[in-house]
């Protein structure tokens, strides 16, 4: 039992179950299986976005621009659909992801090579893309009857029982949690979190390995834009305003530290599914948007507290330890 608050994400699934017992008891359909898919495919999106921006976070930097990215890329696909419909969906698909890394490297270049803060350079990135959204549309809206039946319909798709959109969510998790657990890669992200200074002097290149994670998070943001697009039919400059901050707050939630070098793709996940049972639970009891904004704060804080202080401690047992 000692070791119980040390794993996050225990909590965290606790957490989760409680509150769709708490629904349940209110309104028993919110938890049939069919209910909880749909919680899990509308939650998919941020899932991916969140891990994602875990790779970055991890080694002391922030993306704001992934959002921004999301949406230069969906209006790109959207376009390139409408004005070439016979085009297959698998190489849109793979277009939307070279031109998201291409984005991501653009932030890691300038992290790397100039060695601007990520905050700034990412806050710089996110208006820039958002007003080349507005360039090369002329701030016209690419709507679902522009768009082919296929380009539309694949993630609506099942297969196994589940739309293809969990699908994407459930590869897209397998390929982070081997890269996070089994490849260098993934060893030299905590490390540098951990200690910068130290990771230089075990043969880690510090900034070509947070260049590596933009590239991954820039990546993903752009598989997620035709994901977005496809599932909303619609493409115009507003679309996921603000989002980064909800992928910023999946994060949080489950465990993984502004600081860096703290993290799980399981912990993110999870923060992920809360806010999504969160947005799907609330309205649901008639809780207005309002309050679901304030919850979903409350939580956020909750989170940091928690990471703090679960730092703090990490910190002090590390001075004993030096001390004996």
């Amino acid at each position: 039992m000692k070791n119980l608050p040390k794993h996050r994400e225990i909590w965290l699934a606790l957490a989760i179950l409680l509150l769709l017992v708490l629904v349940t008891i209110r309104f028993p359909r919110f938890a049939q299986p069919g209910n909880l898919l749909t919680i899990f495919n509308d939650t998919s999106i941020l899932m991916m976005l969140a891990l994602g921006q875990m790779t970055v976070i991890l080694t002391r930097s922030i993306d704001l621009s992934m959002a921004a990215n999301l949406a230069l890329t969906g209006m790109i696909v959207a376009m390139a659909n409408a004005a070439f419909p016979g085009v297959p969906i698998p190489l849109l698909i793979a277009g939307c992801v070279v031109v998201g890394g291409l984005l991501g490297a653009f932030n890691g270049i300038l992290v790397w090579k100039l060695n601007i803060p990520p905050i700034v350079v990412t806050l710089g990135t996110l208006t820039i893309y958002r007003g080349l959204i507005f360039v090369i549309s002329g701030g016209a809206w690419v709507n679902a009857d522009q768009m082919s039946t296929e380009f539309v319909q694949l993630q609506r798709d099942a297969f196994l029982g589940l739309p293809i959109l969990s699908w994407f969510a459930i590869v897209v998790a397998a390929l982070f949690y081997l890269l996070m657990t089994r490849t260098p890669l993934g060893r030299s992200l905590y490390a540098i979190g951990v200690n910068p200074t130290a990771s230089v002097y075990t043969g880690i290149d510090v900034g070509r390995t947070k260049f590596l994670a933009f590239v991954i998070a820039g990546a993903v943001a752009g598989l997620c834009g035709y994901l977005w697009i496809s599932r909303y039919v619609i493409a115009s400059t507003e679309v996921a305003g603000g989002y980064e901050l909800t992928i910023i707050a999946a994060c949080v939630i489950g465990g993984v530290s502004i600081a860096g070098g703290i993290g799980s793709v399981v912990g993110a996940l999870l923060g992920a599914i809360f806010l999504g049972v969160i947005n799907n639970a609330l309205p649901v009891i008639n809780i207005s948007p309002f309050w679901q904004m304030a919850i979903s704060g409350c939580a956020i804080l909750l989170a940091v507290v928690l990471n703090a202080r679960g730092e703090r401690r990490k910190g002090r047992v590390i001075l004993k330890r030096a001390e004996a």
